[in-house]
């Protein structure tokens, strides 16, 4: 463990140095956080201009919904993205044979190898929502501690789908567009799953489980989340997770390197 620990503060160290070569970037990358934000809010302001609600959720309580999903875009933009969107290159350029040949486990590397400050912002961003809205609620720091666990779940199970997505590559290398479809079902959590029919609460509860990203930690936050859905999102975290690292060695089975 201590060896891994060593192995990710250098990946990171290096990253951060590599990165802030081109700092204009964070600027642009500040400004488009700001921008998307403010359309997250005004479509928020749309639904609850003219005094309408999502069953059970005042104006307050969204934008914590709203503040988590910031906060999800931040950690992707930051940790996932830079690293999971390059296992299409390596597979693509024949670099991936150097990351199997690496005393390390591959899948570590694939999923720490990089990180982005881009996303930042969005942490930023994200914290100052929830902060404000719960303010407005009157919430304590409990709260925000209760709802850490089922927010972790959720990265998990984000990180666990996009990997598993990204593995796919050995099989039918160009799957940018696959990537942008998931990113795209994951921006429904920008709002509460109750805004949504039936039909959709299903697909994103049971199919995409994009309830367990955004709704299930702000329902925790606000003291409403019900103790089996906890364990819900815990088996879901841990069974995606097992099943991303079982899948990514039965893809490499099927891998034929640059050299073969």
């Amino acid at each position: 463990m201590q060896r891994y620990l060593k192995v990710l503060r250098l990946f990171w160290v290096t990253s951060i140095a590599a990165e802030m070569e081109y700092r204009i970037n964070f600027i642009l990358a500040t400004l488009s956080s700001l921008g998307n934000m403010s359309g997250s809010l005004f479509g928020l302001f749309l639904f609850y201009r003219t005094g309408y609600t999502f069953a059970g959720w005042s104006w307050d309580a969204a934008l914590i919904v709203l503040g988590i999903f910031t906060l999800l875009q931040g950690f992707s933009a930051t940790f996932l993205a830079p690293n999971l969107n390059r296992i299409v290159s390596h597979v693509q350029r024949g670099t991936l044979d150097f990351v199997l040949l690496k005393p390390i486990h591959s899948q570590f590397w694939l999923s720490t190898h990089t990180l982005s400050p881009w996303g930042i912002p969005d942490l930023i961003f994200g914290s100052v929502i929830i902060g404000y809205a719960g303010q407005k609620l009157d919430l304590e720091i409990s709260n925000y501690l209760v709802s850490a666990i089922p927010l972790f779940f959720g990265i998990v199970i984000l990180y666990s789908l996009w990997f598993m997505l990204g593995a796919t590559s050995i099989w039918f290398v160009k799957i940018y567009n696959a990537t942008e479809v998931l990113r795209g079902l994951l921006e429904a959590g920008r709002y509460p799953i109750a805004a949504y029919p039936t039909a959709y609460r299903f697909f994103f509860t049971f199919v995409v489980p994009v309830s367990f990203l955004t709704t299930l930690p702000a329902e925790a936050m606000l003291g409403g989340a019900q103790l089996n859905l906890y364990v819900g999102a815990a088996v879901l975290a841990l069974a995606l997770f097992l099943v991303s690292n079982w899948f990514w060695g039965f893809a490499l089975r099927f891998y034929t390197s640059a050299s073969s």
